[in-house]
């Protein structure tokens, strides 16, 4: 039996670009499999592991293309890691980067005092600075602000992403995460 976690497919629009970038758009295997059989997708690399029942075998599928074309939002959507990955996992308060785990983001305008969660209003911030500031504004907290919040394009924050790759990419993945970095001059 396949393990699900060893083989995920990279999911790619009609476009041959990822359907996503954050989080990475994976499939399982098996999901992989099925929408093989199902016919909407096409296999454009395959892992050295094979699936098979008694009656057929084939390669695991290790990168999919939609046969039908999903168009892109261009906005980002306002999650929790886009806004530490757009201020670069660095708390906008005292200026240190941090692991994913030990951020938290804050609501420059508390929302205790009207204040809304959103690209303008919301930064990246360690827990002990968060805490510190607690609900006070930001300047009854004294904190100085390392720069004004606003919203990231898709673009800035593909382009960050590549500094922080995902916990698995497979060597097959690499033609179609990076396809518009520069190349290597000799």
């Amino acid at each position: 039996m396949v393990d699900s976690n060893n083989c995920p497919s990279l999911v790619l629009n009609a476009d041959y670009r990822p359907l996503s970038y954050f989080p990475l758009s994976i499939w399982s295997w098996k999901d992989s499999v099925k929408a093989v059989f199902l016919e909407r997708v096409n296999i454009v690399n395959e892992y050295d592991q094979y699936v098979s029942s008694p009656s057929f075998k084939m390669k695991i599928p290790s990168v999919i293309s939609l046969k039908d074309y999903i168009p892109h939002n261009h906005k980002p959507p306002f999650t929790r890691f886009n806004v530490f990955l757009r201020d670069d996992f660095i708390c906008q308060y005292c200026n240190k980067k941090f692991q994913t785990k030990e951020l938290t983001f804050d609501h420059l305008i508390p929302r205790s005092k009207g204040g809304v969660t959103n690209w303008e209003n919301v930064v990246t911030s360690c827990s002990h600075c968060n805490w510190t500031k607690g609900s006070k504004s930001l300047r009854a907290s004294g904190f100085n602000l390392l720069k004004k919040p606003q919203e990231p394009s898709q673009y800035s924050l593909r382009l960050k992403s590549k500094n922080f790759p995902s916990n698995y990419l497979h060597e097959s993945w690499m033609d179609y995460l990076y396809w518009d970095s520069i190349l290597e001059k000799n």
